[in-house]
């Protein structure tokens, strides 16, 4: 989709009017013919709330939004999706929308506006319709979108702005297509081959590690679950080193291309969409390939184990012990309790880069949608001053977090009996936070947060975005790198 800036409204673009007051007042209203001006007053005064498309006198059509009361920034972001979920069921190809309609008087967020619409427009869009046929009237979605801002506005920040918020969309959807691509077409080895793919297109660089080098490695954790499956595990290195001799933040995403539960095998209820647990893995690809697109001065690494957790003879089993990587032994008590046991290796891998920070993102517990619902992800850290700085980037974003604790008491849940730690708690209660306490044993030492979007990995009712991935959390993440 193209999104660009123009200080007119062309005679072939229909109208977005994002109405707070009086039609009036709106700046779009002078630039109407007066045949149309009139047809908008009779309009706005049945426009009792909602939305509403109309056909003008001249052919092109009009998009009425009613601002929402005590509008924030968090309402303006909805506002932002709703007017393009609008236009993509009214067939509107070609808008142009007022910038301001947008600001909340929050000036943090009001400083960024063009970047989050940008953003929030490209999510919008988005489909996956890569196995579906295309109708006869092809996709409704829009082509263009028109950003109007009078002439007295920094042209080239509000133009900076976009493109900025544009590639964050754009790599936001890349990580949905992944996620949203089906178990029997994603396996580790496409997975990987998505991030070569990413990394030559965006400039960084990446390495994958077969399963002879993850042996050499003594990577048990990542062995010991793929061992159920046809699919070979790969382990995904990528770096983007532009922030001179700083030290690096280490990404580290949960690849598992499809989690049946392995032996412990999941109820048909809970299966369905374990096609996305690579989702973690999906979103520190595209944050990567973002923040080499956005020339970020930051020295960035990306980890991802992927593999693919089923059932069969030669799979791990309950009562199985895994030497990880770090040389500590994992007592196997639950086999779909599998994400925290391959990232145990790519925790221990992350210190070989004395890292500044590393922050794990996986799809990890039913637990923490238990706790938050599905619109926020849990996060969990280290340092209480680097929590605080991903909790405002989150709000910034629209890419939500909420902490929990991570207390040393925890760490008794997941002491194991026969190996050093358990991959399952003794306690039913607070598994979220005892799963976060197991990834805790394999990140001593380095500042570390871990980050639980089980919550946000689909979209629901009220997100305006399209059913299926959401591309949490890329948004959040860029933002924090910016910072």
């Amino acid at each position: 989709m193209l999104i660009k800036q123009t200080g007119k409204i062309p005679q072939n673009v229909d109208v977005v009017f994002a109405i707070r007051q009086d039609v009036e007042k709106h700046p779009f209203f002078g630039m109407l013919s007066a045949k149309e001006k009139e047809y908008v007053r009779n309009i706005e005064k049945n426009l009792k709330e909602g939305e509403r498309v109309v056909p003008l006198p001249g052919g092109r059509k009009m998009l009425f939004a009613k601002v929402p009361e005590k509008f924030n920034h968090r309402k303006s972001m909805l506002l932002m999706r709703k007017i393009v979920a609008i236009a993509k069921a009214n067939r509107l190809k070609s808008i142009v929308i007022n910038i301001d309609d947008f600001r909340t008087g929050e000036k943090e967020f009001d400083a960024v506006i063009p970047r989050v619409a940008a953003m929030e427009f490209e999510m919008a869009n988005f489909e996956f319709v890569k196995y579906k046929t295309q109708p006869k009237g092809g996709w409704n979605f829009v082509r263009e979108i028109l950003i109007y801002a009078d002439k007295g506005r920094i042209v080239a920040d509000i133009e900076k702005q976009l493109k900025e918020g544009t590639i964050i969309g754009e790599e936001t959807n890349g990580t949905r297509e992944l996620s949203n691509t089906p178990g029997g077409d994603m396996t580790p080895t496409v997975l990987a081959q998505a991030a070569i793919a990413a990394g030559r297109r965006s400039g960084f660089k990446v390495k994958v590690l077969q399963e002879s080098e993850i042996k050499r490695l003594k990577m048990g954790g990542v062995l010991g679950v793929a061992r159920g499956s046809s699919e070979k595990p790969k382990f995904i290195i990528m770096e983007y080193l532009k922030g001179g001799k700083g030290k690096p933040i280490v990404l580290i995403g949960k690849g598992v291309t499809f989690d049946s539960g392995g032996l412990n095998l999941k109820p048909s209820s809970g299966i369905y969409e374990m096609h996305m647990d690579m989702s973690g893995g999906a979103a520190v690809i595209h944050t990567i390939a973002a923040a080499a697109r956005l020339k970020l001065k930051k020295n960035i690494v990306g980890l991802v184990p992927s593999v693919e957790n089923m059932p069969s003879g030669s799979s791990y089993r309950p009562g199985d012990l895994l030497k990880t990587m770090s040389g500590k032994t994992i007592e196997v008590l639950n086999t779909d309790a599998e994400g925290r046991v391959i990232l145990s290796d790519a925790l221990h891998y992350a210190k070989r880069y004395d890292p500044e920070l590393v922050v794990d993102i996986a799809t990890l517990t039913g637990a923490a949608m238990v706790a938050l619902g599905q619109r926020a992800s849990a996060i969990f850290a280290t340092d209480e001053k680097t929590q605080e700085q991903i909790i405002e980037s989150g709000e910034l974003s629209g890419d939500y977090v909420w902490p929990f604790p991570l207390w040393e008491e925890y760490e008794d849940d997941i002491k194991g009996t026969f190996g050093d730690v358990a991959n399952d708690a003794k306690t039913r209660y607070g598994g979220a936070i005892t799963a976060a306490a197991f990834l805790w044993q394999f990140a001593k030492g380095v500042s570390w947060v871990h980050i639980d979007m089980a919550p946000r990995m689909t979209s629901i009712d009220g997100d305006y975005l399209s059913k299926g991935a959401t591309g949490s959390p890329v948004p959040l993440l860029l933002q924090f790198l910016r910072q």
